[in-house]
C-alpha cells in the first residue's frame, strides 16, 4: 500500500531564516508557510525491483498548499500512478498508467524551534485510491495517515535535523476478488542537512519501515531499512527542487529468511519534488 504523503516556499522566514519542509526527502520538517502565500507542488516516487524479474511503480501527485493561519495548512491533491511489472514472483505481467485518486492533507504546528528545543506539527492525510499500490489492480481504496514531524536546528541556517513517526493504514477492494484487503505500517525516518552554499543543502536519511496485514499493526508481515543521499536547491526566488535515492540496505519478510524484504517493499525508493510558491 503506499501512502501519497507537504512550505510556503524557499525564500519564506522561519525561526532562523531557513524553511525546513523540504531539505530532508522523505522525513519532512515542522514549517507550513503562513498565509497569504500559497504553494503548488509536484510529487514523483519511484519504487523500483522485486526479488525477480522487472518491476517499476511511478506514484505522482499535484497538491495545493494553502495555509489558513501560520499555524494550519490544508492541502488538496490528486495522485497518478503508473506500473510496469514483467516477470515479477506473485504479480501478473501489467503495464498502466492512470489516475489513482485523490487525497486531502492537514498540518497542524503545535510549536516552533522558537518556542521549544524543536519545532513539532501534526500531519494527517485522508485519501481515497482506485488502483491498487502493490499490483496495479483497478480498485477501491480508502486511507489514513498520521505523522509526527520534528526538526531542529543544530547550528541555526546551516545544519538541521529531522525526525518523523508515522502510522498509516487502509482498507481495499480489488476489482474482481472478493472481500477486502486491510494493511497498516510505520514509518521511523531521521536525517541531516547541511547547507554547502546558500540555496543548497546535501545531507543524508535513514528510514524504517514496518509492514502488517489488519489496520492495527497486529499481523506482522515485513520490515525494511532504506539509506540514502539527500539534496534541496532552490532554482529560483519562488522556485525548489528535492531529491532522494534511498536503497534497501537491510529487511526481512515474516516466515522468510532473506536479508531483504523485496515482497512488501523495493529495492528502491526515489523521490522528487518540485514547488513554486505565489
Amino acid at each position: 500500500m503506499a501512502w501519497v504523503c507537504l512550505f510556503a516556499g524557499p525564500g519564506a522566514a522561519s525561526d532562523h531564516g531557513v524553511d525546513t519542509e523540504h531539505l530532508f526527502g522523505f522525513t519532512e520538517g515542522s514549517d507550513i508557510g503562513a498565509p497569504p502565500e500559497k504553494e503548488l507542488e509536484s510529487e514523483t516516487t519511484a519504487r523500483l525491483g522485486k526479488r525477480g524479474g522487472s518491476f517499476r511503480a511511478v506514484d505522482s501527485a499535484l497538491v495545493l498548499k494553502v495555509p489558513l493561519s501560520d499555524r494550519f495548512r490544508l492541502a488538496p491533491g490528486l495522485a497518478f500512478a503508473g506500473y510496469r511489472m514483467r516477470g515479477v514472483p506473485g504479480l501478473d505481467d501489467r503495464e498502466v498508467a492512470a489516475l489513482a485518486g485523490g487525497f486531502v492533507e492537514t498540518r497542524a504546528r503545535l510549536w516552533t524551534r522558537a518556542e521549544a528545543p524543536f519545532g513539532l506539527t501534526l500531519n494527517t492525510v485522508v485519501g481515497a485510491s482506485r488502483l491498487d499500490a502493490a499490483t496495479g489492480l483497478g480498485a477501491r481504496g480508502l486511507s489514513i495517515e498520521a505523522g509526527l514531524l520534528m526538526d531542529r536546528e543544530i547550528v541555526p541556517g546551516d545544519v538541521v535535523a529531522g525526525l518523523n513517526i508515522v502510522y498509516a493504514l487502509g482498507r481495499s477492494r480489488i476489482d474482481g476478488i472478493a472481500g477486502d484487503q486491510q494493511a497498516s505500517n510505520l514509518e521511523i525516518s531521521g536525517a541531516l542537512a547541511k547547507r554547502i552554499v546558500p540555496g543548497l543543502f546535501l545531507g543524508m536519511e535513514a528510514r524504517y519501515l514496518r509492514a502488517y496485514s489488519g489496520l492495527g499493526l497486529d499481523r506482522f508481515v515485513g520490515q525494511a531499512v532504506y539509506l540514502g543521499p539527500t539534496v534541496y536547491k532552490e532554482l529560483t526566488e519562488e522556485t525548489w527542487m528535492s531529491f532522494t535515492w534511498g536503497t534497501q540496505i537491510s529487511g526481512s519478510e515474516a516466515r522468510a529468511g532473506e536479508d531483504r524484504d523485496l515482497t512488501n517493499f523495493d529495492r528502491h525508493q526515489v523521490r522528487l519534488r518540485v514547488g513554486t510558491h505565489f
